[in-house]
């Protein structure tokens, strides 16, 4: 067994994160901390936990040595900490995986812009891989430091990657459309984000401006045939729904492409992948609920000269917490599947 701590567990991406290590046969939680939950009990905070962690409780983290006991942190912390944090982990920490988004970005002089702040351990981001395995696997197999995507750059890398990995579309205007669930926003209580604010209403945010767009510009100019032109038009919206991601993804083929021969470069492109379930099925939010699945489907629109692709996730699993274990599956050689499921919960 691999002793593992989960750094930010009272959040809604720690609390899955503990959700799915309680079945995995490879990982023992022996640290759980929580600053703002300091002394409470896991199942006190999170009453579904209860059966999994009965003698466990949240501890604060002024002093990193709390970690010497870990072989492996996830680190759900709010964007900002795990800067501060990753440097001064104790040496007995041989893997770190981080969901924020402080090493996602690979050039410094984003974050001002897209973050507000100055990154403040540059010199770290080299050392630290992109954890979405179905594009960058061969990076994760030596990898010690990982940075978990984001839940929307997730889903939409996925529906995008196959288009651009090909050279099929103009890599510029890429137009990307999705709506999270209100667990995206974390546990934290906000006035946007109230019962009475989501219930019986849908509504955009950060427009223009959300912070996920350069990590999907990122991605996709990592995978592209021309690198240099991947720019991504991304409207976010919230959803009166605890859980899920549909993005909704639209680019203008350079090549002549048809539903049927998309289809077949996505079945092909995603073949043998665990967790992706390419179909001609609309995607549903619901069908990937509590799973660490990813419906897509693509369609070229005759009429107006467009193609559109769609992926469904849940946000927080192959959108945070499942896609955190995926990689640490990888960087601790256990098959990738370990203690996750593709099935999602229904009803």
């Amino acid at each position: 067994m691999i002793s593992v701590g989960v750094v930010g567990a009272s959040g809604f991406t720690g609390a899955e994160l503990l959700r799915l290590l309680a079945a995995h046969p490879g990982f023992e939680v022996v640290v759980a901390t929580g600053d703002t939950q300091a002394g409470t009990a896991v199942g006190e905070l999170y009453p579904s936990l209860a059966a999994a962690y009965p003698h466990l409780s949240f501890h604060s983290l002024e002093d990193p040595s709390l970690l010497s006991r870990v072989e492996l942190a996830f680190l759900a912390l709010p964007h900002g900490a795990s800067q501060e944090l990753v440097g001064r982990l104790p040496a007995s920490v041989r893997w770190v995986i981080d969901l924020s988004a402080d090493f996602r970005l690979r050039d410094p002089s984003l974050y001002p812009s897209w973050y507000g702040a100055p990154h403040r351990a540059p010199e770290l981001l080299e050392r630290f891989v992109y954890g979405l395995p179905e594009l960058f696997r061969k990076d994760l197999a030596s990898a010690t430091r990982v940075a978990v995507p984001g839940c929307y750059p997730t889903a939409a890398s996925l529906a995008l990657a196959p288009l651009v990995e090909e050279g099929l579309v103009e890599s510029s205007g890429l137009i990307v459309d999705a709506a999270s669930g209100v667990s995206g926003a974390g546990r934290a209580p906000k006035p946007t984000t109230s019962f009475c604010t989501v219930d019986e209403d849908f509504t955009a945010y950060g427009l223009l401006s959300h912070r996920h767009t350069p990590e999907m510009e990122q991605v996709l100019a990592s995978v592209a045939v021309d690198s240099n032109e991947v720019s991504v038009l991304f409207t976010p919206h919230l959803a009166p729904m605890n859980r899920g991601i549909l993005a909704t993804c639209y680019a203008r083929p350079r090549a002549e492409v048809s539903t049927s021969s998309l289809f077949d470069l996505y079945r092909e492109r995603y073949a043998g992948e665990p967790f992706l379930v390419v179909s001609d099925r609309s995607p549903s939010t619901k069908a990937t609920l509590g799973s660490n699945s990813a419906h897509l489907t693509v369609r070229f629109d005759e009429r107006t000269g467009w193609v559109v692709a769609l992926c469904a996730i849940d946000n927080l699993v192959k959108g945070a917490s499942g896609q955190a274990i995926q990689c640490a599956n990888l960087l601790t050689g256990q098959s990738e599947e370990t203690g996750l499921s593709a099935i999602g919960v229904y009803p």
